[in-house]
This record gives structure tokens, C-alpha cells and sequence, in this order.
């Protein structure tokens, strides 16, 4: 059973989330929190596998309760929550250790689906936040006249098809299925992608297969 913490200080996505995952047969709600504070409280009494975070709040903020709760927990899994005019706390967000990031409009499915691969180790995103790190990332390259696009380390060809299944947030299982290899080989690929490129996460991989111009063949 997967233990999911919900935290967002608006009452109506609690309960629509609390909805969403009392038809799951593999997910139990173990706390709702409407602000950062009273979530770092709950991770330390409740022990999630999983937070879904909401980023802005009241008093402590989604960043500061990511950090403290991972200070405590490194092993929990937080997937920060976010709006669409919500750009500035995108990347804040992964620095504080997130390992995904979803839109609230997220599909049910994709949501559910997302707690399912954060806790497999995986970094779920909507399409919606990785277009906005890959605007923030071109900007950020504009304003210091870098080059517009990204330059790739010596990856091999495989490396390179998985990076752009990766751009497009293809789960490890769908790049097996895609490239027809098993998903122990993928999560080797990967491993190799984020030592090449520097970038520790899966995220941060899409991000640069977007900016790299690498296309999901």
C-alpha cells in the first residue's frame, strides 16, 4: 500500500484528491495538510512514501516543507503541485528535492499514476511544467547570451533515443516497450545520462532533451 501525505491549503483539492485516491486499491491516505508547518508535523507522524505538495502557501511554503521534510526523510517522495502562474517556484522546487512536478489540472489518471512512478523511483511531470522549465531555460540563456541550444556530452545512440522518450515523459516501463528492452536495461541508460549530463534527475534530463533538440524517434 502506497501512503500518501496531501498538502494544499485549498480544501476542494483535498477533497478531490482524498476522492481520487479512495478508489485506489493501492493508495491510502495518511494526512491532509493546508499549510508547509502542519505538513512537516504530519510526514514525521504519518511516514508517507509520497507527498503531493502544493508550492504556494500561507506562512511555510511548499519549498521550505519539501526541505524539512526531506531533511528528516530523504527516502519520501514529494511531487510538487503547481498553477500555471506559478513559473518563479519551478525550479526552487527541485532543488529542494522534489522528484516530480504536476499541474493541478493533471488529468485523475496521470495524478494517480504519478504517485505510482514516484514511488518506483521515477520523476513524473506534466507536459504543461516541463514547457515551463524549457522557457525558463531558454530565457536564462538569452539574458546571459549563451548558446540557444543545449550542447550534449559524448552519449551513445541508445542513450540518445532514451533521452528523447525521456523529453516527452515516457515511463521507464513505455521506453522498454518502445525500444524493446527490459526495464533494468533503461534505468541502466538513464543512470548513464544523468553521470554524462550532470543533470539528477529525470526532469532536469527532459528538460535538456528539449533544449538539445532530441526527438522522441
Amino acid at each position: 500500500m502506497i501512503k500518501v501525505l496531501v498538502v494544499d491549503d485549498q480544501q476542494l483539492v483535498r477533497m478531490g484528491l482524498r476522492m481520487l485516491f479512495d478508489h485506489a486499491p493501492d493508495v491510502e491516505i495518511v494526512g491532509e495538510a493546508g499549510n508547509g508547518a502542519e505538513a512537516v508535523r504530519l510526514a514525521g507522524r504519518s511516514a508517507p512514501d509520497v507527498v503531493l505538495m502544493d508550492l504556494r502557501m500561507p506562512g511555510t511554503d511548499g519549498i521550505t516543507a519539501t526541505r524539512l521534510i526531506l531533511a528528516a526523510r530523504p527516502a519520501t517522495r514529494v511531487v510538487a503541485l503547481t498553477t500555471f502562474d506559478d513559473d518563479e517556484h519551478l525550479y526552487g522546487a527541485l532543488a529542494a528535492g522534489a522528484c516530480g512536478l504536476l499541474v493541478k489540472d493533471t488529468p485523475p489518471a496521470e495524478v494517480l499514476d504519478a504517485v505510482r512512478r514516484a514511488v518506483a523511483g521515477e520523476s513524473p511531470f506534466s507536459r504543461g511544467a516541463l514547457d515551463r522549465l524549457v522557457t525558463q531555460a531558454v530565457e536564462a540563456r538569452s539574458a546571459s547570451d549563451g548558446p540557444a541550444e543545449a550542447p550534449l556530452p559524448n552519449i551513445t545512440p541508445r542513450e540518445r533515443q532514451v533521452l528523447g522518450l525521456l523529453g516527452v515523459g515516457l515511463s521507464n516501463k513505455e521506453i522498454a516497450d518502445r525500444l524493446h528492452m527490459g526495464v533494468t536495461t533503461v534505468k541502466t541508460h538513464v543512470a548513464s545520462l544523468m553521470t554524462k549530463t550532470g543533470r539528477d534527475n529525470r526532469i532536469r534530463l527532459a528538460v535538456l532533451a528539449v533544449l538539445a533538440g532530441v526527438t522522441a524517434d
